[in-house]
């Protein structure tokens, strides 16, 4: 009881400090509630808060009178699910099928798209009372990546072709990727069969520029991310499938869907209708061309109408979800 207490005084905290540049936070038992608002949980990524702001216009587009927000900079994918778990908000701009398949629920890794799909369905659902929605078509998956000069001259195609190089290599990896299991630093070893001369974790948002500069020789990266392009880097096959799946849904209440159930419609009118390509064009013009996530999203959702001639299948009638909705019921 003491450590859940203290769990959820460290995460509203969190959520406190990643609030401080906003204005319209609600936060319950700290002067507000996420009662009658629909609150977003973002994130501290520039795909996390376009995705995020896509789904608040969405939601204010077809319900007008909601009382909508966004919590962005929360830092980790951890402190975003605590924030619905822990009542700070009731809807996700977007969860990874691969990071909460083995994070939040603690499931094997798999390379199965549908099957990972499939398990984080039905474990946010059997265990969070959360729907996980059908993905907006994209995969961010982590990838190694090197410039193209380097690539060339390697003749470097997949992860595997590194190895001849290891010895020499520096690589930059994001500071979470260490220490993951399933797919992390050590199950990397274990599935290649080799190692890099020098591994230095940091900051995701670092690894782009520091291959670019030639600080680095290879670094393992976002695949979606917009500097990909801008910096014309070369992504490597993963062709021994160290990596899962990682499509990226929002997520939202079961609360919330059964108060609103017009929700439900509303997110799934995003269902696949952004591809890879177009969330890396998407984050290029807020990291590359400097455009602020609002707009970058509100361009996006003028640009498709916001899907108003979409009409989604709903979830009852899908059957994956046929025997999670009676939860909500």
């Amino acid at each position: 009881m003491k450590n859940n207490f203290l769990k959820k005084i460290l995460t509203s905290l969190a959520v406190v400090i990643a609030c401080t540049s906003l204005t319209a936070c609600s936060l319950p038992g700290l002067g507000g509630s996420v009662k009658d608002d629909i609150v977003i949980a973002g994130g501290n990524t520039t795909e996390r808060q376009i995705t995020s702001e896509i789904v608040a216009q969405m939601i204010k587009h077809y319900k007008k009178d909601a009382n909508t927000s966004i919590i962005n900079n929360l830092g980790s994918t951890m402190l975003v699910f605590q924030t619905l778990t822990g009542g700070e908000a009731n809807v996700s701009g977007c969860m990874y099928t691969g990071t909460s398949l083995t994070g939040e629920l603690g499931l094997p890794a798999t390379t199965d798209a549908k099957k990972a799909e499939e398990q984080v369905v039905k474990g946010y659902s059997d265990k969070f009372n959360i729907t996980w929605f059908p993905s907006y078509g994209f995969e961010n998956t982590y990838a190694f990546m090197v410039r193209r000069d380097f690539a060339e001259k390697n003749n470097l195609k997949t992860v595997s072709d590194l190895q001849k190089l290891a010895p020499q290599i520096m690589a930059g990896v994001d500071s979470s990727w260490t220490k993951r299991e399933g797919d992390g630093y050590e199950a990397f070893k274990q599935k290649y069969g080799f190692d890099f001369k020098s591994v230095y974790p940091m900051e995701i948002g670092l690894v782009y520029n520091a291959v670019n500069r030639g600080e680095m020789d290879v670094v393992l990266g976002y695949s979606t991310d917009g500097r990909i392009n801008a910096y014309d880097l070369v992504l490597l096959e993963d062709d021994k499938q160290l990596f899962p799946p990682y499509n990226g849904s929002p997520a939202a209440t079961n609360e919330l869907l059964k108060k609103y159930p017009e929700i439900e419609e509303i997110l799934l009118k995003l269902e696949g209708v952004i591809d890879s390509k177009t969330m890396q064009e998407l984050n290029q013009m807020s990291d590359g061309d400097k455009i602020e996530p609002n707009i970058v999203a509100k361009k996006f959702l003028e640009k498709n109408n916001y899907f108003e001639s979409k009409k989604p299948t709903p979830l009852s009638e899908r059957p994956l979800y046929k025997d999670l909705n009676k939860d909500k019921n």
